[in-house]
């Protein structure tokens, strides 16, 4: 989904992938699910988040494993 958002898929993986959007509407779902995700929080850089925010984040990610 990132690379494809951000551009950074090859050519026949980002054909391959608007194909397989066409036909699966749960992830078409979730696509726009990260598009409204960007789009409510903007770009998140070390100078415009407080370091509170910064260590909540951490926080919350630090343990956080792919299944």
């Amino acid at each position: 989904m990132t690379d494809f958002l951000e551009g950074a898929l090859p050519e026949d993986d980002e054909r391959r992938f608007i194909e397989h959007l066409a036909e699966c509407s749960g992830c078409e779902h979730y696509l726009d699910q990260f598009r409204r995700t960007i789009a409510t929080t903007g770009e998140l850089t070390p100078d415009n988040i407080s370091p509170d925010a910064r260590q909540q984040l951490l926080s919350a990610f630090r343990d956080w494993r792919l299944q």
